[in-house]
């Protein structure tokens, strides 16, 4: 049994469009041909051009007569079309959404996408025995729109979360759905943007009960071509969408089975597959808003630098530190501008800390930083450091903000738990000492 290449899966009808060109005719291109996306070319660099780039317009002061060359664009890997699809598996994470295939001579042949993938898994390896309903306890819940809410508002939704698509619901059942491709549209024509979403929604819906099953779900997106698959419960209610990777991702356990009667192909698959692996635990150990360390890892981390500790009868400091008045900034501001706060003070906190620090986000607007061979006396002048570094950051909108730390020392064999809560003590002393402070 032989894979298939990325030639024999790539699709060969794509548009194309010089960087030099201008983003108005790109536009034009996407609404003659019918794609949401076209591919970008800079001599042997690609790029895809996608319609939430097109949406992002709004916000931005670039201009439609303007060459695509101004905007941003995410650089999109290209491959040779012999290359084996197995190969391409690895690129099935949350910011590769394309894969480019090449000629040799660097020329384009076609574009891969989740859809050419999908296509070409054999449905009688895809595992029969899960369902949607477990799966959804592994994938992230979707936000719905109700139907009444401004057009206006629900594009900044989509530009803020960089969402393909919108779903539309009343009473928690989902009543219609906008793209990324309908936007195209609205922009192009000028729509009026303070109607209702319901005016442009397209209508109705398809969805799958939660009980399906994951091949009979995989049989659905490829027989609808569909990114994604909108699930409800028994009583049609919106219980969560599941994208075509996250189809693809449950079946490689079924692969493997199936490459164990093909040695050729089994080392191959094994390597990927661990690096695969790899990946995935490491996107299971971070924060997916500000990329530090989860409180799951921090635990993991800490007992770890415990036992080192232990070890060399050395010492280390725990610092807990809260963002001041932080329900103030989501209240005032809205929660897109306290996400961005959170991402500020996050990047500062990795940028002040060494490599042997342990930074994690411990939960809402609190952080944790683990200071191996780091005494009290030496934490706390670096908590100070820190201190001082946030009260001066100057972030958009909200201007600066302050932050409290509680500090504990740790030298001896202790659980996480009562150096946590020691930590906690000495945070509570300094927001009641008048917060923007180092306690311990």
């Amino acid at each position: 049994m032989k894979f298939p290449s990325a030639g024999d899966i790539a699709s060969t009808q794509v548009v194309s469009i010089d960087i030099s060109e201008p983003i108005s005719k790109a536009i034009d291109m996407m609404i003659e041909s019918d794609h949401r996306d076209i591919i970008v070319q800079d001599y042997d660099l690609f790029y895809v051009l996608t319609a939430i780039e097109v949406l992002k317009l709004r916000e931005s002061t670039i201009k439609l007569t303007d060459p695509i060359s101004h905007l941003t664009l995410k650089r999109t890997p290209a491959v040779k079309k012999d290359t084996n699809v197995l190969n391409l598996l690895r690129f099935l994470d949350e910011l590769t959404e394309y894969i480019c295939v090449v000629n040799d001579d660097k020329t384009i042949y076609g574009l891969i996408t989740h859809t050419d993938i999908t296509s070409n898994i054999d449905p009688e390896i895809i595992m029969d025995n899960y369902t949607i309903e477990d799966f959804l306890r592994l994938t992230r819940r979707v936000r719905w729109i109700d139907k009444e809410m401004s057009t206006t508002d629900v594009l900044s939704h989509m530009y803020t979360g960089e969402n393909d698509s919108v779903i539309v619901v009343e009473g928690q059942k989902p009543i219609g759905i906008l793209t990324t491709k309908d936007v195209v549209q609205l922009i192009k024509h000028n729509a009026d943007l303070e109607l209702p979403i319901k005016t442009y929604m397209n209508s109705p819906v398809d969805c799958v009960h939660k009980r399906t099953s994951v091949r009979e779900a995989l049989e659905f997106v490829k027989q609808k071509h569909y990114k994604r698959l909108i699930v409800t419960d028994d009583e049609g209610k919106l219980t969560g969408i599941i994208t075509q990777k996250e189809l693809i991702l449950l079946t490689y356990n079924r692969w493997a089975l199936v490459m164990k009667e093909h040695q050729e192909e089994l080392q191959e698959i094994n390597s990927i597959l661990k690096a695969q692996n790899q990946e995935y635990e490491l996107l299971a150990s971070i924060d997916p808003l500000t990329k530090l360390y989860n409180r799951y890892k921090f635990k993991q981390l800490f007992n770890s630098s415990l036992e080192t500790m232990l070890q060399r009868a050395g010492v280390m400091s725990l610092v807990l530190l809260d963002i001041d008045f932080f329900k103030k900034v989501n209240d005032q501001y809205g929660h897109n501008v306290g996400d961005d706060v959170l991402r500020k003070i996050s990047e500062l906190l990795k940028n002040e800390t060494r490599e042997v620090d342990i930074v994690c986000r411990w939960g809402g607007e609190e952080f944790i930083i683990l200071f191996p061979t780091v005494d009290l006396e030496q934490a706390c002048s670096i908590a100070e450091k820190i201190r001082g570094k946030i009260e001066q950051l100057q972030i958009d909108v909200v201007g600066q903000v302050t932050a409290s730390f509680g500090i504990a020392e740790v030298s001896q064999k202790v659980f996480l738990e009562d150096v946590v809560a020691k930590a906690d003590d000495a945070l509570y002393k300094a927001k009641s000492a008048g917060r923007n402070k180092v306690m311990w």
